[in-house]
């Protein structure tokens, strides 16, 4: 079996983009309409996906993808809370129709109604929600919710704690994924995303966090921005500020394999152990179309993962078997199916 751990909701109906319109222009008018959603029909839902990510996840050998809200939709800068509380719901809700339609394709990952410096209450009641009463597998948590200004608390602070409580309670991991820019310095998918990852990362090897919550799991994506790279860079600063070494955060830590060239897969593989790499492809997302020179679609991060060089147990590892242990609730769902 093949599990894509990355895929976003990128292809939602129209009524998803004008119900947070409305939103937006109440906040900009309160005197407007107060927003209501419009709901698509199923047959609008099934269309929406069946020639997108279900036939690309097909044509490509997939069995079944991770399915959240668009990344850049979630815009956690709005700062609104009631409003933030609305969008997450709607969109989730969203989410889980699909999965539904689709149970053997789809597993639903939940957007949290994150603002910036915000409540984290109505954050865990969300998570509480998509986990308990939708079977949501996990969630997608906004180090950054200013929108790319990050003055905000770093992942190690307190602040985060009662999500982190929740996380393990519920016993779900958070990929670690930003939404949109609004520094014109911090391009959204070219630079905010592949920052957020490496800035995570950082934020990790200098607290404690994982002594605190020795059963948190977090996801890196996009292969973890720069941080495969510059493996030897975080060796040499944890000994310098006398910290553990990074190898130490990889009972908690994982990256997906949302990188987009050969050369970088084989780098994230080579460097990483195989049980701490999970399959992605982040599709239809950030980048899309061939590679000129190659003819393989950027996003066909499969094509490359094939071609790493793994040996068969560590390909399993990286197709199936770390997604099952990573995520449990996804595992119980499969096997739930016979899988």
């Amino acid at each position: 079996m093949i599990i894509d751990i990355h895929g976003h909701y990128t292809t939602a109906p129209d009524q998803l983009a004008a119900y947070r319109g409305a939103q937006l222009a109440r906040l900009a008018d309160p005197g407007s309409p107060a927003p209501s959603f419009a709901e698509p029909t199923d047959d609008a839902l099934r269309e929406s996906v069946a020639d997108h990510q279900l036939a690309v996840l097909r044509a490509r050998g997939g069995d079944m993808m991770l399915f959240s809200p668009k990344a850049s939709g979630m815009e956690h800068h709005v700062a609104d809370q009631p409003t933030a509380n609305a969008w997450a719901r709607v969109s989730n809700d969203l989410v889980h129709r699909v999965t539904t339609l689709f149970p053997a394709h789809f597993a639903p990952v939940c957007q949290l109604p994150q603002t910036p410096g915000g409540p984290l209450a109505p954050v865990v009641a969300e998570l509480r929600r998509c986990v308990g009463e939708r079977g949501f597998v996990g969630a997608n948590l906004n180090p950054d919710p200013s929108g790319g200004h990050w003055d905000g608390p770093p992942l190690g602070d307190p602040y985060w704690y009662p999500l982190y409580e929740a996380l393990c309670e519920l016993d779900v991991p958070a990929m670690v994924h930003v939404s949109t820019s609004l520094n014109p310095h911090f391009h959204t998918l070219g630079a905010h995303y592949l920052n957020a990852d490496t800035a995570v990362f950082t934020q990790l090897l200098t607290s404690d966090l994982f002594s605190r919550f020795p059963r948190l799991r977090l996801v890196l994506p996009h292969g973890g921005g720069a941080v495969p790279y510059h493996w030897g860079r975080y060796r040499g600063l944890a000994a310098r500020l006398g910290r553990p070494g990074p190898e130490t955060l990889l009972d908690n830590v994982f990256f997906d394999t949302c990188v987009y060239h050969q050369p970088g897969i084989d780098l994230l593989t080579r460097v990483l152990p195989a049980r701490n790499v999970l399959f992605a492809s982040e599709m239809l997302g950030a980048v899309r179309g061939e590679d000129p020179a190659t003819g393989v679609a950027w996003d066909d991060t499969g094509h490359y993962v094939a071609r790493a060089g793994l040996a068969p147990d560590d390909l399993a590892l990286v197709q199936e078997h770390n997604a099952r242990r990573v995520y449990p609730r996804l595992d119980a769902l499969l096997r739930a199916q016979g899988r």
